[in-house]
């Protein structure tokens, strides 16, 4: 299993929306509204590095008032 983190930027205003859209989706272990830079971070889990490009694409980038993602992918478990 891969893991990552979703740092993303949502459009004004629709920083809880983003999380309310993400959760229960199907690879999506976590999303939580942040303060600072980003507006919501994601923690996302595919089978492979390209299971979580897809996954990326296919339901985050997709979800309504996601503006712009950066991917952090874990490389160590705790």
């Amino acid at each position: 299993m891969v893991r990552a983190y979703v740092l993303i930027t949502a459009t004004a205003g629709k920083a809880l929306e983003v999380v309310h859209a993400l959760h229960g989706r199907e690879g999506i272990i976590s999303a939580d509204a942040i303060t600072g830079e980003y507006d919501v971070i994601a923690h996302v889990q595919a089978d492979d590095v390209a299971g979580i490009g897809r996954l990326i694409v296919e339901k985050v980038q997709s979800a309504d008032g996601v503006f712009k993602t950066i991917t952090c992918l874990a490389v160590s478990e705790s």
